[in-house]
C-alpha cells in the first residue's frame, strides 16, 4: 500500500515539476529541461554552438516545416548527432507515424550518456507534440498528465488541435504495445497450446480415416 502511495506521490511530483520558476515571456525563445538529458526549445537556441555546450547538448531533434528548411537547420554538424523531421504545423500531419524515428534518436541518445535537444521554430506545437509523445511513454503517463508535466516546464507549448488528438489516440496505442510487451511468454504459450491442438486435431482425422 505504501509502495503505490508512495509511486503515486512521485508521479505528482514529477507533472509538477519546479516550484521555484518564475516564467518570462523571453524565455519562450530559451529552451527548458523536461525530463532528465531532454531539452525542448525553439530553434534560436540551436544556432549558438557555445549555447548547447554549456548545456551539455549532444543530439539535436531538429524538427521543421519543410518551407522553412532554409533557415531551420543542422548548423554544427561536425559537433552534434542530428535527426531532421520535416513536419507540417497543420492538423492533417500525421505525428504518430514519424514518432518511432525521433523515439529511437532520443533512446539511443540519453542510453549513451547525450543529452538531446528537441526544437522547431518556436517550441509551441511541432517540437512539444513529439516530446509530450516521449514524456508519455517513457514515464508511463496518459496524455494529460504528459502534457502538464511538458507545460509545467515550458509554459508557452500549445499543440494545435490536431496535434492533440493525436497524442490522446498514442496514449491508446503506447498501453497496447507495453501490455503485450508485458507478457511475451504467455502470448507465446497461446500460440504453442493452438498449434498443439491442430496437431491433435490432424492425428484424430489421420485415426478416424
Amino acid at each position: 500500500m505504501n509502495n503505490d502511495a508512495d509511486e503515486e506521490q512521485r508521479k505528482k511530483d514529477l507533472i509538477q515539476g519546479p516550484s521555484d520558476v518564475e516564467w518570462r515571456y523571453e524565455m519562450r525563445r530559451e529552451c527548458q529541461e523536461i525530463l532528465p538529458s531532454l531539452w525542448l526549445g525553439s530553434f534560436v537556441i540551436s544556432k549558438s554552438a557555445q549555447t548547447m555546450q554549456a548545456l551539455g547538448i549532444t543530439h539535436i531533434v531538429c524538427i521543421r516545416d519543410t518551407n522553412e528548411a532554409f533557415s531551420v537547420k543542422p548548423r554544427f554538424p561536425e559537433i552534434f548527432q542530428y535527426l531532421t523531421l520535416d513536419v507540417k504545423d497543420s492538423e492533417e500531419q500525421n505525428l504518430i507515424r514519424l514518432f518511432p524515428q525521433a523515439k529511437q534518436f532520443i533512446d539511443n541518445a540519453r542510453a549513451s550518456g547525450g543529452k538531446v535537444f528537441v526544437h522547431c521554430n518556436g517550441g509551441i506545437s511541432m517540437s512539444p507534440a513529439f516530446v509530450v509523445m516521449y514524456v508519455m511513454q517513457a514515464e508511463k503517463l496518459s496524455w494529460e498528465e504528459a502534457l502538464h508535466l511538458v507545460q509545467n516546464r515550458r509554459y508557452c507549448i500549445s499543440p494545435n488541435g490536431g496535434f492533440l488528438t493525436q497524442l490522446k489516440e498514442y496514449e491508446a496505442i503506447y498501453r497496447a504495445m507495453h501490455s503485450v510487451s508485458a507478457y511475451p511468454t504467455r502470448s507465446g504459450e497461446t500460440v504453442n497450446r493452438r498449434k498443439r491442438n491442430d496437431e491433435d486435431s490432424d492425428s484424430e482425422c489421420v485415426f478416424s480415416a
